[in-house]
């Protein structure tokens, strides 16, 4: 998969796995991902998949309607991937957290749905529920936060309120962040975001 990676000046931090949304790139969650944790390494990644020129994390049907198929197919190819940078860049593999927008954020929740080791936690922006009807594995005490917007045109509220219920159902330990400023991920969010992350740390 095409990405960057950025070394930390912290090897005890969370390596951050940066997804971005739909049409981003590999540079897109740079800013955020610094602005969150400075002393982190940062693994940004490029989606594989190609919709009208603009990169995702997987395909989809509609707006807001998956291919549950290939999100499945991606979703243990991006855990490959890092099981492999983390080797080549020897970083530590149990302490990763993925902070992804959209497209992105809706792959990393779907890391946490098929497997429990993944990720140790996840900042998650205007995540959907990526999959419905399956078992989550458990997820006791994985920290996650949800940035969500109250009038987001392409993420319900309703949806943000699923995610969460699975995601305790599950164990997690869920923080929601709500603005009101559409699906647009602002700098608020991102701040809340890092307040957030640090208080982890104590």
């Amino acid at each position: 998969m095409i990405h960057t990676f950025e070394k930390g000046t912290n090897p005890a931090a969370p390596t951050l796995l940066l997804l971005h949304g739909t049409g981003g790139s590999e540079q897109q969650l740079l800013p955020v991902g610094r602005m969150i944790s400075p002393e982190s390494s940062l693994l940004s990644v490029r989606g594989n998949i190609l919709e009208n020129g603009m990169p995702r994390f997987f395909k989809r049907l509609a707006e807001g309607i998956f291919d549950v198929e290939d999100l499945i197919f991606r979703t243990k190819e991006l855990n490959q991937f890092l099981d492999q940078t983390a080797e080549q860049y020897q970083f530590d593999r149990s302490n990763v957290v993925a902070v992804g927008y959209s497209n992105g954020a809706n792959i990393a929740g779907s890391m946490l749905f098929h497997y429990d080791m993944a990720l140790n936690g996840a900042i998650l922006f205007h995540p959907m529920v990526p999959l419905r009807g399956i078992e989550l594995p458990n997820l006791s005490g994985k920290p996650v936060f949800i940035g969500a917007g109250s009038n987001d045109p392409i993420c319900a509220p309703q949806e943000t309120e699923d995610l969460q219920e699975l995601l305790l159902g599950a164990g997690a330990d869920v923080s929601v962040h709500w603005e009101h400023f559409g699906h647009q991920l602002t700098q608020s969010e991102i701040e809340a975001a890092k307040v957030w992350f640090q208080q982890q740390g104590k």
